[in-house]
């Protein structure tokens, strides 16, 4: 049975840990409403670009290009885009289970260090490894997008794919393949987070746009930069994911803590209280013997 001393350094200890669970509670929920801010901040530029390649589609007719040649050969590429730290409940194994269902001939193409590591440990193709900050840049997103759209021109692959966490709530975060080349015909491009209404449908509208030298050789020239702000997208809803998943595990972490404070303290009291009652019934027995 642990003495009293036991017990108070051990609650001693949990309030510690209490202590740093509720600072990254913190910090986590901090980065989370900057990363959510930085995602919804995107819908402008989105809206903007709506509007330019739907002129674009409408104006450019038959138009093909290398990057939506749709090919019947199997061999795949997928990016994975995970934390670089733990601490963030499921979030990364739920995002690494997904990407074990892949065939073994799979080109991995890694952004963050959980998916590396996983890609080494699993002895995966591991085609490249790339890192993104804590706040994600648009340099970042590119140099990914851009190392894929190598992959597929060069014909190493015939698709690729992108696996990441989709942001629905703070409460809620699910792992999501999208299709990333061959690119189909466009349709919509996303703006701010998951959960929330984040893509809108190309339409013409009212303004006319004139382009030159045509619409092809425009069109030809925002398909890589339509490709580069989807990686982006993806990039601010990855980090607007992990922080969020980070903050729930780190306050049920703290709120664990906080409860098991209470039960030693309450044990650490039912042991005072019977060393207390003890010592009086020797003290009691001592004086009736002397008496």
């Amino acid at each position: 049975m642990p003495s009293t001393r036991d017990i108070r350094r051990r609650i001693k200890s949990v309030k510690s840990t209490a202590q740093i669970t509720k600072a990254m509670q913190m910090v986590a929920a901090s980065k989370m409403r900057k990363a959510q801010q930085a995602a919804l901040s995107g819908r402008p530029y989105a809206t903007l670009m709506n509007n330019v390649l739907a002129q674009v589609t409408a104006y450019a007719g038959d138009f093909s290009h290398p990057l939506m040649e749709v090919r019947t050969g199997k061999k795949r590429a997928l990016i994975v885009i995970s934390s670089d730290k733990g601490l963030a409940g499921a979030l990364n194994s739920n995002l690494l289970r997904e990407a074990a269902k892949s065939e073994k001939d799979t080109v991995f193409i890694t952004a963050g260090r959980k998916a590396s590591q996983f890609a080494a440990r699993t002895k995966r193709n591991l085609a490249a490894e790339f890192t993104y900050k804590d706040v994600p840049q648009f340099a970042e997103a590119r140099a990914i997008s851009k190392f894929a759209q190598e992959l597929f021109l060069k014909g190493d692959v015939d698709q690729v794919d992108i696996l990441f966490t989709d942001f629905i709530s703070t409460l809620s975060q699910r792992p999501e393949i999208r299709s990333f080349l061959p690119v189909g015909k466009v349709t919509s491009v996303s703006a701010g987070i998951g959960g929330q209404h984040t893509s809108e449908a190309l339409s013409t509208g009212a303004t006319e746009f004139q382009f030159e030298p045509d619409a092809g050789s425009v069109f030809s020239s925002l398909l890589p930069h339509y490709l580069n702000f989807r990686v982006f997208q993806i990039l601010l809803e990855a980090k607007a994911s992990e922080h969020s998943a980070r903050m729930v595990a780190m306050k049920n972490a703290t709120d664990n803590a906080k409860q098991l404070i209470k039960d030693l303290t309450l044990e650490y009291n039912k042991l005072r209280q019977a060393n207390i009652t003890k010592e009086l019934l020797e003290i009691t027995s001592a004086a009736m013997a002397m008496s």
